[in-house]
């Protein structure tokens, strides 16, 4: 195999791992590029928030060749995937930084973007260094530039059609583990048996902590709600903000600086 297709295949075996748990996956993508291409039109700058091994940015590329992407996250496993799938890209330059340091955007390559995207990762972040995390979001955006964020979020109003659509998913995913999909753990187990991400994957667990055991992700003093994601980008200064997509478990919204 190929060093490009070893990359591949871990950018693919990512993909798997994650919609595992998110099915409708690629459907949250398009509405998020459909409306940075209304707001942006097709060759945007954009800054991938938490970009992980690049998911955003390879779907991005895909659709809009004349974009330019900056992605930034922490993680030094994902991000040597991502470094491995778009090395030669000069379309793509990737940045280490902590996303709860004041100073982060310290570290970026340009001044605004067009759009600022994230997906499946701000969740790990408490209620206050969230809010104050989107206050650093509007600063980095252009004015009319926009901010994308899907992620886990739920309409409380509904609480018997929630538990009825969580029942649905358990039973496709255990039905879907007995076919040997990947979750989580798993998937880390695999990454830290790999020869060339043995050390990143042990400096990641070293800074962030082993995703192979419990981790207290979903603490109570993490917000939940699609209503506290919108007030809050309205409160940091975002003259608009709305949900654009949803499932019974998360939602996609927008905030227009």
């Amino acid at each position: 195999m190929t060093e490009t297709a070893a990359w591949q295949e871990w950018q693919e075996s990512w993909d798997r791992q994650q919609e595992w748990y998110m099915p409708d996956r690629e459907e949250r993508f398009r509405v998020m590029l459909d409306t940075v291409e209304a707001v942006a039109g097709p060759e945007p700058s954009v800054l991938d928030l938490a970009c992980g091994t690049g998911t955003i940015t390879d779907r991005l590329l895909r659709r809009f060749p004349g974009a330019r992407a900056t992605g930034v996250d922490i993680d030094p496993a994902l991000l040597t995937i991502a470094g491995g799938h778009f090395a030669g890209d000069d379309r793509v330059e990737l940045v280490t930084a902590d996303l709860t340091d004041p100073s982060w955007t310290d570290a970026l390559p340009h001044r605004s973007y067009d759009a600022v995207l994230t997906a499946t990762a701000l969740h790990w972040l408490d209620t206050e260094p969230l809010r104050v995390l989107y206050g650093r979001v509007h600063g980095v955006l252009r004015d009319g530039g926009v901010f994308l964020n899907a992620d886990h979020m739920t309409d409380e109003s509904t609480p018997r059609l929630n538990a009825a659509a969580e029942a649905f998913h358990a039973t496709r995913q255990e039905r879907e583990r007995a076919g040997g999909a990947l979750d989580w753990p798993n998937w880390w187990t695999k990454v830290a048996a790999d020869p060339v991400l043995a050390e990143p994957a042990r400096r990641r667990f070293a800074m962030l902590g082993d995703p192979r055991s419990p981790d207290g992700a979903h603490r109570a003093d993490r917000p939940t709600t699609t209503r506290w994601h919108l007030d809050a980008l309205r409160e940091q200064g975002f003259a608009e903000a709305r949900q654009v997509w949803c499932s019974h478990s998360d939602a996609l919204v927008a905030a227009l600086r």
